[in-house]
């Protein structure tokens, strides 16, 4: 793909999903031209009409998308795979391995390189807004929280960033420590966050969560269910705990994963309960095809995807979306986070390619929809006056954008092309010794 012009130009015959352009989505791509002016978007009209007077980039019917939304994250875990790699890919061992490494290895320094080296990857990729998750238990609250807030304020106006405070069962059990971990996200204008499955307190945990969010002010995003096992209910527990005490904040959990394996019956209760508590869920997709039904002896071919029911939530007008997660990690071996790969696996994991008319409505779940959910300034969306914060592509369709890695991608910010080469591995090997 050929250089753009310098100063205000339009990309010429481009293709646009209609769920990104601020407009009701019926699932078609148009043609359009797009006007980019001062880092805005001046102006958007069909490609058939005349010319444009000014300068030229003529897509060439290339996809357009808006700058992406990476709503679940852990980039205090990120690229310790190669030092602390999961004995078995398990969850337990995910779990142990990363409690050993954060124990011995995660000091401000560590943190704050690893984070920033996969900031830089995901912005090269594209991405223009991320949520994660921190280690929020002590030692490490302590430690994390003041990376991550000097880490927001270096990459501000390139990545929006948030935070979730993320704990375990016994202190979401615990409403004095519960409540100081609160407070310090609170300082930091922080999300809530906790992690519980099956357990047979996970009601109380979620009382006291909603409870104390409510008491400080702060939104909730909680990971819930993470588990094959159907006796796993945190996520009806989190719904009934929002009901009951009437919370008004944003609340959004992920993973879910117990779901997909209950009964039909409590599958339609959880989400009856879930849509009326106003809860957005979002799927971790490459995540939970790692982690979920591993056999750990390797004797045994795993039968099912990991995911939750995103399709059911959807049809009952819960929101949903789909993010990276964690990224070489015991959680995770791989990953970089690039949007289109989050995407591209998305579509072949949860199905997303049928209902061909509707498949391009699902872009949302990384984009305007993801957006939304998290509550962030980057509306993920192409719409005249928006700043011209977008992806371009060669792949002029579905199938042709998810063949291909599309590393020969145009990352526009402000209306100027970015850097896009990737940071080298090499820089972390200090680290790893």
């Amino acid at each position: 793909m050929s250089g753009l012009p310098s100063g205000g130009f339009t990309l010429r015959n481009a293709s646009v999903p209609s769920v990104v352009l601020n407009a009701a989505d019926d699932g078609t791509v148009l043609r359009l031209d797009i006007d980019v002016a001062d880092g805005r978007i001046a102006g958007i009209r069909p490609a058939d009409g005349p010319p444009p007077a000014g300068a030229v980039h003529n897509m060439d019917g290339g996809l357009v998308l808006p700058a992406f939304v990476d709503l679940h994250t852990h980039l205090d875990k990120g690229h310790i795979w190669q030092r602390q790699p999961n004995p078995d890919g398990s969850f337990m061992g995910a779990l142990l391995s990363v409690a050993d490494d954060r124990n011995s290895r995660w000091s401000a320094e560590d943190v704050a390189a690893r984070m920033d080296f996969a900031l830089r990857c995901a912005y090269a990729h594209g991405t223009a807004a991320i949520r994660t998750h921190l280690d929020s238990e002590r030692p490490q609250g302590s430690i994390s929280w003041p990376v991550f807030e000097e880490m927001r304020a270096r990459w501000a106006n390139r990545i929006e960033l948030q935070a979730v405070s993320l704990v375990g069962p016994d202190c979401m059990l615990d409403p004095d420590l519960l409540r100081r971990v609160g407070q310090r996200v609170k300082s930091a204008g922080g999300r809530f966050g906790g992690a519980i499955a099956a357990h047979p307190r996970s009601a109380e945990a979620m009382r006291n969560m909603v409870a104390v969010a409510g008491e400080l002010g702060l939104d909730l995003d909680l990971h819930c269910d993470e588990s094959g096992d159907p006796a796993a209910l945190s996520l009806r527990h989190l719904a009934e705990a929002v009901l009951e005490a009437g919370y008004r904040g944003r609340v959004a959990a992920g993973h879910c994963c117990s779901l997909a394996v209950q009964d039909e019956r409590m599958q339609a209760e959880i989400i009856e309960l879930v849509a009326e508590a106003g809860i957005a869920i979002v799927s971790l997709p490459l995540c939970n095809l790692y982690l979920q039904d591993r056999d750990v002896t390797g004797t045994r071919t795993p039968g099912w995807r990991g995911v939750t029911l995103l399709r059911e939530l959807r049809a009952a007008g819960v929101a949903v979306a789909v993010a990276s997660d964690n990224t070489r990690d015991p959680f995770y071996a791989y990953g970089d986070l690039d949007a289109v790969e989050v995407f591209r696996e998305a579509a072949r994991i949860l199905h997303f390619d049928h209902p061909q008319p509707q498949a391009w409505g699902w872009i949302d779940t990384l984009t305007t929809g993801a957006a939304a959910i998290g509550g962030f300034e980057h509306k993920a969306e192409i719409a005249v006056g928006a700043p011209a914060d977008l992806v371009l592509f060669r792949a002029r369709d579905w199938t042709e954008l998810l063949s291909r890695p599309q590393s020969d991608r145009i990352v526009l910010r402000h209306g100027t092309a970015i850097d896009t080469t990737l940071p080298d591995y090499r820089e972390l090997d200090q680290l790893m010794e």
